[in-house]
């Protein structure tokens, strides 16, 4: 077993994937979950190469959000597109952080992730809030590496 099958079940993932989809029925962003055990790279930098491999860049309001997690490292990253900084105060995803950060030292990883999913639907909302033609731009799978 891998450390990330380790980390999160297959039932767990269908959770996560689960508040993505509720969360982004707020908001018109597009929020993604990223996994993988370790990285040799700072983790803000390694997060945002993940975030250009995804893709994630290319949405229409440049307003997408990578939540990226290296388990063995026991790191995390909210990576934001351009169009959320430069509309969004700094510190904007520090309650999201904290709500993640606080169940992730408790071992509940799985309700770390939604709560965390859940709570940037919420922040996203005020700036980017959900419109009747807006498409979903990007998958709502975990990617793992």
């Amino acid at each position: 077993m891998s450390k990330i099958e380790a980390f999160i079940s297959r039932e767990e993932e269908q959770e996560i994937i689960s508040a993505i989809k509720v969360a982004e029925k707020n908001t018109s962003g597009e929020i993604r979950v990223h996994i993988e055990a370790s990285t040799e790279k700072n983790h803000d930098e390694r997060a945002l190469e993940v975030f250009y491999l995804l893709e994630m860049n290319k949405t229409k309001d440049k307003n997408a959000v990578l939540i990226y997690v290296a388990v063995k490292d026991k790191k995390f990253v909210i990576c934001g597109d351009k169009g959320i900084n430069k509309l969004v105060p700094e510190g904007f995803w520090t309650t999201t952080k904290d709500i993640m950060q606080n169940h992730f030292k408790q071992g509940n990883f799985k309700q770390g992730i939604v709560d965390g999913i859940l709570k940037a639907g919420e922040e996203l909302k005020e700036h980017f809030p959900w419109q009747i033609d807006d498409e979903d731009e990007l998958s709502n799978e975990i990617s793992k590496g």
